[in-house]
């Protein structure tokens, strides 16, 4: 572990000493408060995983045993209607397409939710973030069971430029939600 704090201490001072002179320090400044430390998460997970950037930037969630896939689907629904404005706009049976094309596979699913308001309101800030819409969860059947993926939402909320209000607490709002869909989902709990 001291190993790779030190790994880190030396990459960042170079990384500030290389970067100081093209605006990257002013950059910096314009961060969220907690973007190191997402940051430093996003790095532990990617040098865990032997540079895997799809597992650094994710949530993770291992679905309780004997939960199905339409048990999740409830309560994530169930949360969604509970948040102002979330909805679910889209499913994707991916593995119901796969097997109809004569592909075995266990469940791949993939579902979206958003607040058409609040990404208008994003939009409106930065365009960019169009192609992270809608928030998708992830399921994917593993041998030991279902598993659960959405994106690491702190990356947005704390790793981009200082939101204005009321965008800030709109975007919490729903980093919030999805935490909880997360969560909730895996356990069945709601």
């Amino acid at each position: 572990m001291k190993t790779i704090t030190m790994l880190k201490v030396g990459f960042l001072a170079g990384l500030i000493a290389l970067m100081s002179g093209c605006g990257t320090i002013k950059s910096a400044g314009n961060l969220e408060e907690g973007a190191w430390g997402t940051f430093n998460e996003i790095w532990d997970r990617w040098v865990e995983s032997d540079g895997d950037i799809g597992y650094a930037v994710v949530w993770h969630r291992k679905v309780a045993e004997g939960l199905s896939l339409q048990d999740v689907m409830d309560t994530l629904n169930n949360i969604a209607i509970e948040t102002p404005g979330l909805m679910n706009v889209g499913e994707l049976p991916l593995s119901k397409e796969l097997n109809a094309r004569g592909i075995e596979s266990g469940i791949v699913h993939i579902a979206s939710f958003c607040n058409p308001e609040t990404a208008r309101v994003m939009l409106d800030f930065s365009p960019a973030m169009s192609a992270m819409l809608p928030c998708r969860i992830a399921f994917v059947e593993q041998e030991d069971g279902l598993h659960m993926y959405t994106m690491n939402m702190d990356m947005m909320v704390k790793m981009g430029k200082k939101m204005p209000e009321p965008l800030r607490s709109l975007a919490y709002d729903k980093r919030n939600a999805i935490w909880d869909m997360m969560e909730k989902g895996s356990s069945g709990d709601f």
